[in-house]
C-alpha cells in the first residue's frame, strides 16, 4: 500500500525494499524525518522521508499502541551517531531498542565474546 509522507505518525515503523526479499527499517519522527541504522550511512542517522525512501515506496510496518511513539523516537534519537554493525547494531536492532530495552540474542552473544576476548588480551598487563 502506497502512502503519502503526511500519513505517517511519530513512532511508526516503516520499511523500504532492500535487495532481494530484504527490508530496511526506520522510525518516523514528529519532524517528518526517519531515524534508521544502515551501513550505507555508517550508522544511525536522521534523514528526510524522501531521502530514506530513495525513490522506493515506503511501507508502514507497524503502529505500536503499547508504547508512545514519541518515547520510541527519543530512544532512537539517542542512538544517532552510533556505528553500524551487521550482527549487533543494524536497522532491526534499532527498532527493537527503541520499543523495548532488552538486547537481542546477537547483541548478548557479541558482548559476551568481546568481554571474553578482553579478559584474555588483558592477561599480563599491569595497570
Amino acid at each position: 500500500m502506497s502512502r503519502r509522507y503526511s500519513d505517517f505518525q511519530a513512532g511508526d515503523r516503516v520499511a523500504i525494499p532492500f535487495g532481494i526479499g530484504l527490508q530496511h527499517y526506520g522510525i518516523v519522527t514528529a519532524r517528518g524525518t526517519v531515524i534508521s541504522n544502515s551501513r550505507k550511512h555508517g550508522g544511525v542517522v536522521e534523514q528526510s522521508l524522501a531521502t530514506f525512501a530513495n525513490g522506493k515506496r515506503i511501507r508502514l510496518c507497524e503502529r505500536k499502541h503499547g508504547l508512545s511513539g514519541h518515547i520510541a523516537v527519543q530512544r532512537a534519537r539517542r542512538q544517532i551517531g552510533a556505528d553500524y554493525r551487521l550482527h549487533e547494531s543494524n536497522c532491526i536492532d534499532l527498532m527493537q531498542h527503541s520499543y523495548r530495552r532488552r538486547p537481542t540474542a546477537w547483541q548478548v552473544t557479541s558482548a559476551t565474546l568481546s568481554a571474553v576476548k578482553d579478559m584474555f588480551s588483558a592477561k599480563g598487563r599491569r595497570y
